[in-house]
């Protein structure tokens, strides 16, 4: 993957599931230029991939603290990744 790139597995917790998060999420992602994917997990938190540059990566990491409208964001959990390659794109996963 390009050094200049940075990736992190994200997980959300909170009333982040039933209030458009994963599309908030992707419509963020995608005007940020980040690539990378966005699920609801069992549990009822939302997980995230993002990849992109530090400042891109940055500034979702602090959105993702906000949340849309309706949201109520209780943690926001980043963990730095290595990857091989940055994913094309940013697509909504469906649950595991």
């Amino acid at each position: 993957m390009d050094p200049d790139l940075f990736a992190f597995r994200v997980g959300i917790t909170g009333k982040v599931q039933g209030v458009s998060y994963r599309a908030w999420t992707r419509y963020q992602a995608v005007q940020l230029g980040l690539t990378g994917w966005v699920r609801n997990e069992d549990d009822g938190s939302v997980s995230a991939l993002i990849v992109g540059t530090s400042r891109s990566t940055s500034i979702m990491l602090a959105r993702f603290r906000d949340g849309p409208p309706g949201s109520k964001v209780s943690a926001v959990d980043p963990q730095p990744m290595a990857l091989d390659r940055a994913p094309d794109g940013f697509v909504i996963m469906r649950t595991r």
